[in-house]
């Protein structure tokens, strides 16, 4: 089923999301890979303010290409997201609900997902000048230091993807 997102996310959108669905989300998301998880991990066990407020937010796990002469950003494609297990729960905890990137997760991120009510999705793969042209604006937000793997604010319009684990923690990977 087809279903259109508008950031911020709801507790009603959430549930409303079923493995498979094709959702295109509207709005404000947020770039992190690696490097800005761990930071922001970093940030949260010292009792430090997060650059942004993660409350309702959509992370991409992605770190864009620069962008060329009169483009907001260049190719955009998801990385692999099994590195951000271990950082997830933490953001989670803080009201992170959706996050989207490529790949199977883990039983415990699946796990996790269920316990916080969020959801994963997928973006597709190799299609990373394709999903750029859904970024209409693009503003740095922190750790710029981490230059591609920076943090950054994206403003997208339809941009596309699949729910992998929905709030229920059911995963569109799990074996039949």
């Amino acid at each position: 089923m087809e279903k259109k997102l508008t950031t911020p996310i709801t507790d009603k959108d959430i549930l409303d999301l079923k493995v498979g669905d094709e959702v295109f989300i509207t709005g404000q998301i947020y770039t992190a890979r690696d490097g800005a998880h761990k930071l922001m991990v970093e940030a949260i066990n010292n009792n430090q303010e997060l650059p942004f407020d993660v409350k309702g937010q959509v992370i991409y796990y992605v770190g864009p290409t620069p962008a060329k002469p009169h483009q907001v950003i260049g190719s955009c494609g998801p990385t692999s997201s099994y590195r951000m297990d271990k950082y997830s729960p933490y953001l989670m905890e803080k009201g992170l609900k959706v996050m989207i990137g490529k790949g199977d997760r883990s039983v415990e991120f699946s796990q996790i997902v269920a316990k916080y009510q969020g959801v994963y999705l997928l973006a597709i793969g190799g299609i990373g000048a394709k999903l750029s042209q859904c970024v209409v604006e693009n503003t740095l937000v922190a750790y710029e230091e981490l230059q591609s793997e920076a943090i950054r604010k994206l403003k997208v319009i339809d941009f596309p993807a699949i729910v992998a684990i929905d709030y229920q923690g059911n995963s569109i990977f799990a074996k039949q």
